[in-house]
């Protein structure tokens, strides 16, 4: 098995572990911000501590990081902040299986995005893939007792679905720049070394914001610690997954594979937190599935 599909495939698993202790979190306990916060800050000492261990055991020197690196890192960055905070906001909106799904939308968005930005032509099998993606959303869409038809992708749940995974895409984008401007020819190296400043940069970003709008979040995210340590831990071993594949493998590819998450999450919805996932949303899984596949072949 290639690296970066065992990397992806760990990625995708640990992310779903993650995104289950997020929705604990901001059941009550944190805001959707300070939950985002929270999983960065809690993974910073160790990935800091894993990349003076990895330098040390493999008696190499600190990476040269290209000027480039500073600004993909950011941006990539920011959009993971905003795509985090998107998620949260949507499981209160949605169950779990449906809320991850929706996010999921980054591959067919990466598409549109590429087009859009970089005049990259869509084939017409891509162009299928895509028409098969939205009807799943539109079946994703439906609330029970909610408007019927097209009207409701003006939700507020599909809303933040697709947002997040616009953001996601960009996040992913920004990532596999970031990591190929590091200095090394060890993936490895990459990888941790821009996870190390990504995730440094993100609590930079994030800390003077919930000083200002959340200043109580700052004492909850510390009187959380006995969940949020483990917000880190998964946050720092699904990222660390992430940006290896990234290294290796373009942006679309990795998200097209990760898509097992959807797996992960309908297993999760039903098993841990006793969601119901009706039949309308299980085709829309199914179809937004099918949607991805069509692509990866056509790609």
């Amino acid at each position: 098995m290639d690296l970066w599909i065992a990397a992806t495939l760990a990625a995708a698993f640990f992310q779903t572990l993650r995104f289950m202790l997020q929705k604990v979190l901001a059941g009550g306990r944190l805001s959707a911000t300070g939950s985002t916060f929270a999983r960065f800050a809690y993974a910073q000492p160790g990935v800091w501590a894993l990349l003076v261990g990895y330098l040390w055991w493999r008696g190499a020197e600190f990476p040269p990081l290209a000027p480039a690196f500073w600004l993909w890192g950011l941006a990539g960055g920011i959009g993971q902040i905003l795509a985090t905070v998107c998620v949260v906001l949507l499981f209160s909106q949605r169950n779990f299986a449906v809320g991850i799904t929706l996010k999921k939308t980054e591959v067919i968005q990466t598409a549109l995005v590429g087009w859009l930005l970089l005049g990259e032509a869509v084939s017409p099998g891509g162009g299928a893939a895509i028409g098969i993606g939205l009807l799943g959303v539109l079946a994703l869409s439906q609330t029970p007792g909610g408007v019927p038809g097209w009207r409701a992708l003006r939700s507020r749940a599909v809303g933040l679905g697709l947002l997040s995974g616009l953001f996601f895409a960009l996040a992913g984008v920004g990532y596999r720049a970031a990591t190929l401007s590091v200095g090394s020819d060890d993936p490895l190296m990459r990888a941790i070394t821009a996870l190390a400043f990504v995730t440094l940069m993100q609590c930079l970003v994030m800390l003077p914001w919930l000083a200002w709008r959340e200043p109580g979040q700052l004492a909850a995210i510390w009187r959380a610690r006995r969940v949020a340590v483990w917000l880190g831990v998964t946050s720092l071993a699904g990222s660390l997954g992430w940006f290896t594949a990234f290294t290796l493998q373009t942006a679309a590819y990795v998200y097209a594979l990760g898509q097992v998450e959807l797996l992960f999450s309908l297993l999760a919805s039903v098993l841990f937190f006793r969601e119901r996932v009706t039949a309308r949303e299980l085709g829309g899984i199914g179809l937004l599935g099918l949607s991805i596949l069509v692509l990866v072949l056509v790609a």
